[in-house]
């Protein structure tokens, strides 16, 4: 994430509280309640993305750990895509020696 965008996210943010307060207040609750329920709503959101953070985390389903596994996976096909039949047959049986003799 660059600099511009949790600027922006946390800009966002502060002006969606501004907001709800406003609403509220023209809804008809004074400011003290106004004021209390847009901040349970906004340490709400905090605390739901927070929770959803850690299971992405847990699950490995984090941006960054899904764009490296593509990348490995896409360098590692382009590299057997450009072997010669040769040098493939020869890893082929380097492998199933390997698996020989582990058994």
């Amino acid at each position: 994430m660059r600099r511009v965008d949790a600027i922006s996210i946390g800009l966002g943010i502060f002006l969606a509280g501004g907001l709800a307060y406003i609403v509220l207040q023209l809804v008809g609750l004074d400011n003290q309640k106004a004021g209390i329920l847009s901040q349970v709503l906004l340490v709400s959101g905090l605390v739901g993305w927070l929770i959803t953070y850690f299971f992405r985390a847990v699950g490995q389903k984090m941006t960054y750990h899904q764009q490296r596994e593509q990348y490995e996976q896409d360098f590692l096909q382009k590299r057997l895509e450009e072997l010669t039949p040769e040098e493939l047959a020869r890893i082929q049986a380097e492998i199933e020696q390997e698996e020989q003799t582990q058994v």
